[in-house]
């Protein structure tokens, strides 16, 4: 049976952001939606969608969408660094929802940045939640790049780390020697452990379409830890607050503590942890079973109503 989609775009404050919702999108449906955040910030929909491909057979219809400024979504293109925050991105998703006429059940997961997302959205709207999943996203960046320095570049080959370090002083991040040591040193070990020869189109096509001029004011230039102005953000405090359902997947090669991660679900009343042993920061790639296996496992035990 063929997979229904549908497109739209929703029009909120002055800007307007495309999503495509995946199977139907019924609200007497026996299975709740899943709506998907893509990480970034900056990034698109497409490293994310076979998510929703892979979860909608089961009957449960997914929503997708490019964040304001990515993909398909309006590019503001005079918009200056500062325009970009967290919560403007709350505020969109929150209107998203509305229009689609989900809010009060649904199931949230958002992946590396979209886990950022997760956290800050479920924090303000969680009575609107069935469930929460964050993956690959630590609750912390001062702890994040912690690890990055104690754990990450330690094991990079020294000659390598150096070099890289020494582009980054320089500031010279388009060169294109920083990504050609980075791709195979760091991305391959790290983001996504597939030989680059072999990334699945999806991938190839987000990493094509990021868009630098919201990753590097939030991010920041460096792929080595967080140096923009999300440089300081640490919800760990809060992560008590959060009372849904939540599953938080780890990585055992991610760039992101697994630790840390478990620890994580261990703060939060009804949180449990899911370990991708063989993954990476994209470990519903390069860990596909362990990672699918999990998240339907959760969505079934979670509930629908």
């Amino acid at each position: 049976m063929a997979v229904t989609t549908a497109e739209g775009h929703v029009e909120w404050e002055t800007h307007t952001s495309w999503y495509r919702v995946v199977g139907e999108l019924d609200p007497q449906a026996a299975l709740a939606p899943v709506v998907i955040a893509h990480g970034g910030p900056g990034s698109t929909h497409d490293y994310v969608a076979p998510i929703a491909d892979l979860l909608e057979p089961s009957g449960r219809a997914c929503v997708l969408y490019d964040q304001i400024g990515s993909g398909r979504s309006q590019h503001l293109r005079h918009a200056q660094a500062d325009f970009w925050t967290v919560d403007l991105f709350k505020r969109e998703l929150a209107a998203l929802l509305e229009a689609l006429g989900i809010t009060g059940r649904y199931h949230f997961l958002g992946q590396s940045w979209g886990g950022m997302l997760a956290m800050e959205y479920a924090l303000k709207y969680q009575q609107h939640l069935k469930g929460l999943i964050i993956s690959n996203m630590m609750s912390s960046i001062p702890a994040y790049n912690e690890y990055a320095t104690k754990v990450i570049m330690p094991a990079m080959d020294q000659k390598v780390l150096a070099e890289v370090k020494g582009l980054e002083a320089k500031g010279d991040y388009n060169n294109p020697r920083y990504m050609e040591l980075l791709i195979p040193n760091h991305y391959a070990e790290h983001v996504i452990r597939i030989p680059p020869d072999q990334w699945p189109d999806p991938v190839n096509r987000t990493f094509k379409h990021i868009n630098p001029a919201i990753y590097i004011p939030m991010q920041g230039p460096s792929e080595l830890g967080a140096s923009g102005k999300l440089v300081d953000w640490d919800r760990s405090k809060d992560l008590a607050k959060i009372t849904v359902p939540t599953l938080v997947i780890g990585a055992g090669h991610d760039t992101m503590d697994p630790k840390h991660m478990e620890w994580m679900s261990k703060q939060m009343p009804k949180g449990r942890f899911l370990l991708c042993p063989n993954g990476g920061h994209l470990s519903q790639y390069d860990d596909r079973q362990a990672w699918f296996t999990g998240v339907i496992a959760f969505l079934k035990d979670v509930g629908n109503n």
